[in-house]
């Protein structure tokens, strides 16, 4: 296991048939200690690696006024021993059912809570999971009908880093969540419930990352193998980093690549005009455009690896034209094919 769990619990949110929400609180923390590390470490797995998440924090919003305390209040008490884990997750699952209530969309879930330890940081899991329904084949091989909590489609999820939350006030990124398909609306009710504010703007972050490197290529005159060489190594760092959810670190980037004879990036990134912090998640979606080109529209999809730009791709921006040498192999057999029923 890659965790420690400490404690763990759900409650549950129903909805009756008038369309009425209720809590019904489980008393104690989830018992079978096995079961609960094995459900624990895949959702750490599957949210750490989840790509697009927001970051924020306990505070103030600028548009909405004071967001919601409650929780962090909750959370403190429980952090300083004032409250025990199941008092505070009472706490929170009464919140979580008020805030519900607001919205004619809601259909209730099961609250998870848990703290566990990954490396050196403590982390508060909170996750509201819908359950599934499944069929069995039992040992007469007749067919029963079962329900279990849906894992691998996560929607409603934020962690909290409590480490980074008691050690530095000053951060605007030791929650995370998920930035459920949903909508806006139907994730801003999680984040409501426990007054969370999003902080630093990721995928802005990644996208000025990129400009920098961009620049600092062109700047330092490198050729077109060093500067695929730079870029590559900025796309391995950030997606290991993105990996193991560590931060991108500027001053760590830059000597990775003063260590290939890439001088000075970080004062060339921090002197700009790019505004970057020191440390921020990384994006992959983002940064896989340091390594290539895509796009869509007008019926047409085109994508391909940024090596390929000026030698197998040539593009004219005064025709607006694109022209490919070398087609794939594949798509040269379906055109050959076209082009032979046509006549």
């Amino acid at each position: 296991m890659s965790i420690n769990v400490e404690q763990a619990i759900i409650h549950a949110i129903i909805q009756d048939s008038d369309g009425q929400l209720s809590c019904r609180l489980r008393p104690q923390p989830l018992l079978n200690g096995e079961a609960v590390e094995a459900m624990l470490d895949e959702l750490h797995q599957t949210y750490t690696t989840k790509a697009g998440k927001g970051f924020g924090h306990f505070g103030i919003s600028g548009e909405d006024g004071e967001a919601n305390p409650k929780f962090m209040e909750a959370l403190t008490e429980y952090r300083d021993g004032q409250l025990g884990f199941v008092e505070f997750s009472g706490l929170a699952g009464k919140l979580l059912q008020e805030e519900l209530s607001k919205y004619d969309f809601s259909q209730g879930g099961y609250l998870l809570l848990a703290c566990y330890t990954h490396m050196t940081s403590d982390f508060l899991y909170v996750s509201l999971l819908n359950a599934k329904s499944s069929m069995t084949v039992l040992d007469d091989m007749e067919l029963s009908q079962n329900t279990h909590l849906d894992l691998k489609d996560v929607q409603l999820a934020a962690r909290i880093d409590l480490t980074e939350w008691q050690a530095d006030e000053g951060s605007r990124k030791y929650i995370s969540f998920i930035r459920g398909r949903a909508g806006r609306k139907v994730a801003d009710f999680f984040l409501d419930f426990m007054g969370c504010v999003e902080g630093v703007n990721t995928k802005a972050q990644n996208k000025q990352l990129m400009n920098a490197v961009e620049d600092f290529v062109s700047s330092s005159e490198l050729t077109k193998d060093e500067g695929q060489q730079c870029r590559e190594k900025v796309f391995n760092y950030c997606t290991e980093r993105c990996d193991v959810g560590a931060d991108i670190e500027i001053k760590d980037l830059a000597d990775e690549l003063a260590d290939s004879g890439m001088e000075s990036f970080y004062d060339f990134a921090k002197g700009g005009d790019y505004e970057l912090e020191d440390e921020f998640p990384g994006d992959k979606p983002t940064l896989r455009q340091l390594k290539k080109f895509s796009g869509t529209g007008g019926g047409v999809t085109l994508s391909f690896d940024g090596a390929h730009l000026g030698e197998r791709v040539m593009y004219d921006p005064i025709s607006d034209t694109i022209m490919i040498k070398g087609v794939p192999a594949n798509l040269k057999d379906q055109l050959d094919r076209r082009l032979k029923g046509g006549q």
